[in-house]
């Protein structure tokens, strides 16, 4: 069983920066693709982004491209989402999981959720 634990959330200005970490145990992490997600209040769990076994592939969704970055150690068996130049709406619960592509019912496991919340 392999579980997801995040950490790195709070609260943040407008234009400033955190970053979220995700630390997984009991599976083979090395070979998994991980992906970051997030859900507003009242709004779907949407894609964030993804970050391929080797590291080579990254993908974003388009409201986060350039300024969102997904990198991970394999040896910490950590991802990592680097958000930097925050926007309020970017302001909900965020989510690693493993082992899908882009879509929530792609992912078999999931963090708990970590809150980000982005100040005006």
């Amino acid at each position: 069983q392999v579980q997801l634990v995040e950490s790195g959330g709070g609260l943040v200005q407008a234009g400033g920066s955190l970053r979220l970490s995700c630390v997984a145990s009991g599976g083979i992490f090395s070979t998994y693709r991980m992906g970051w997600f997030r859900q507003a209040p009242g709004k779907e769990r949407e894609f964030v982004g993804r970050i391929d076994w080797s590291a080579d592939s990254t993908y974003y969704t388009d409201s986060v491209k350039g300024r969102f970055t997904i990198s991970r150690d394999n040896a910490k068996n950590t991802v990592y989402l680097q958000m930097n130049n925050l926007k309020p709406e970017d302001t909900a619960v965020y989510y690693c999981a493993a082992t899908g592509r882009f879509s929530v019912d792609e992912y078999r496991y999931w963090g708990q959720g970590t809150q980000v919340t982005v100040s005006s």
